[in-house]
């Protein structure tokens, strides 16, 4: 009994330091620029330290496990109780800005809901084998209950109201408590459906006690998510089929913040998706392996390349890649109307009337679905729930080689592009207003808006100008930089500094639209 007791209390003693090194680690840390000085392999030597940063540089190396860097996103942080990992959740309104205001447009602020101050939620990370204590506060103004998407627990931890817990109403405190073994990408979320499309999400990442093999040099992460904003609303419309905004961790690209990476590391990117759609993920450069879902590790006699991963609806993806070549490369969902922001249902040659927004639309319209009549009829026009793009209280006209419109007052039928008199009448022809004209006419929507100023930030540096132009929507930057630029780079980071890139020479702008051909 006595030697029983003696490896007992030696196995508890290193499961204890081993859970306080991890505490160390998983601090969150402000400035932003500490997420990226932990990713650093430079020898702690080389680096100037400050207490909190050495104890992360410690316990990623003692405990095995590289944190991770969810950017734009907080971490949860926690405390030590008896060897248990206690963190304190907080589901609440939240206000987020997915783009910030530029010269063509506001800024996007948006009312959703999320967790502790953040949408998506602050990320939660431990390690494989961990006991955990979720302190669960409502502070919503309805019921709600988390769930621990793809995680093993009990029946009445797994956040199903009705079946394993009651509901957790408005002011209420709930305890979830238990012990994770198995290792991967999951996350949290609630178990009521209109608050998941309010944004209800967060990352929860376990690392394995052993790490696994190739390691990496980088671990990030990013949630796909999609929203319904109508005109003149913060609120999104949750009863919506469509949607016109698409984040990556609660930004909209060009606001997004760029990984940054140093030339010849191994890099491994978490995708988590819980929306409406599904999102075919496009990295740039490089290609890349699937290492892992939201099932854990996969066989690596499963792996197999590409440069495009579908993550679907609830999935996660793993993927890795050596960074071999330099550059600045994309990473977006590659569906068309994902690569934009503000998209519009009714698109391509025509012009919206004036008729206002439909309400009472049902979900077959919602889905675009034709059931009578034609694609481009009255009855499928802008509906709220159904078309949520540019500002509808502005007309816009969409119509091919439609600059102006001149007609007779008396001969409506008279129309002509030019001023002058009807040839029935002899009156002059009256211009008519046909709204605010688009830079390319009969498309619907200009593709080069820039606003390099107003989303600039040390990850931002050196990008040439204009460079914002060709990013909307879900997209982000994977910068991969030579050691010097990439040192430089950390510098930058740390003291909070951006320099801007080139500009192109200077270029006539000769873009034309010709009807026909």
């Amino acid at each position: 009994m006595n030697r029983r007791n003696f490896l007992r209390r030696t196995s508890l003693l290193g499961a204890g330091m081993l859970a306080s090194q991890s505490a160390s680690g998983q601090q969150q840390t402000k400035p932003a620029q500490a997420e990226h000085q932990q990713h650093d392999h430079t020898p702690a030597k080389a680096v100037t330290q400050t207490p909190n940063n050495q104890a992360q540089t410690q316990a990623a190396s003692e405990s095995g496990f590289l944190p991770v860097h969810a950017p734009d996103l907080p971490k949860l942080p926690f405390k030590i109780e008896n060897g248990v990992k206690v963190f304190h959740l907080i589901a609440e309104p939240v206000r987020v800005e997915f783009l910030p205001k530029a010269s063509w447009a506001d800024a996007r602020i948006v009312d959703v809901w999320g967790y502790n101050g953040s949408c998506p939620g602050p990320t939660i990370e431990i390690v494989e084998g961990d006991r955990v204590r979720i302190l669960f506060t409502n502070n919503l103004p309805e019921p709600t209950t988390p769930h621990w998407h793809g995680l093993e627990v009990p029946p009445s931890q797994d956040g199903v109201p009705g079946i394993g817990q009651p509901l957790i109403m408005p002011g209420e405190t709930y305890t979830y408590e238990f012990t994770i073994n198995q290792n991967g990408t999951f996350f949290y979320h609630s178990h009521m459906a209109m608050q998941e499309m309010l944004g209800m999400i967060g990352l929860f990442i376990v690392h394995p006690k052993t790490p696994h093999e190739p390691r990496v040099d980088k671990d990030f992460a990013f949630i796909l998510q999609e929203w319904a904003i109508l005109p003149n609303n913060t609120v999104p419309n949750t009863l919506a089929m469509e949607f016109n905004w698409l984040t990556m961790n609660g930004k909209a690209g060009p606001a997004t913040t760029p990984m940054i990476v140093k030339q010849g590391e191994r890099v491994r990117i978490r995708l988590v998706n819980l929306g409406m759609d599904h999102h075919p993920m496009h990295l740039h450069g490089q290609q890349f392996v699937v290492t892992g879902t939201e099932g854990g590790r996969s066989p690596e006699s499963t792996w197999y390349p590409g440069n495009t991963v579908l993550v679907g609806v609830a999935q996660a993806r793993d993927i890795e890649f050596t960074a071999k070549y330099e550059g600045d490369w994309m990473l977006h969902c590659h569906l068309p109307h994902h690569m934009m922001n503000q998209m519009v249902s009714m698109v391509g040659p025509m012009a919206h009337g004036g008729h206002g927004i439909q309400t009472g639309r049902g979900m077959e319209e919602g889905m675009g679905i034709v059931s009578k009549g034609g694609a481009l009829s009255e009855d499928l026009g802008p509906s709220l729930g159904r078309t949520t793009g540019i500002p509808l209280e502005q007309q816009t006209s969409n119509a091919v080689g439609q600059q102006a419109v001149y007609s007779c007052p008396m001969h409506p039928e008279v129309k002509s592009d030019k001023p002058g008199n009807c040839p029935k009448c002899g009156m002059t022809l009256v211009l008519q207003k046909t709204g605010r004209q688009k830079r390319v006419p009969g498309y619907p929507q200009d593709m080069w808006m820039t606003m390099d100023a107003e989303v600039a930030k040390p990850e931002t540096s050196w990008l040439p100008e204009g460079w914002t132009g060709s990013m909307m929507g879900m997209m982000t930057l994977a910068r991969v930089l030579p050691a010097e630029k990439y040192d430089r780079m950390m510098a930058l980071i740390k003291e909070g500094k951006y320099e801007p890139g080139p500009k192109w020479p200077a270029k006539q702008d000769s873009h034309q639209h010709k009807h026909g051909g």
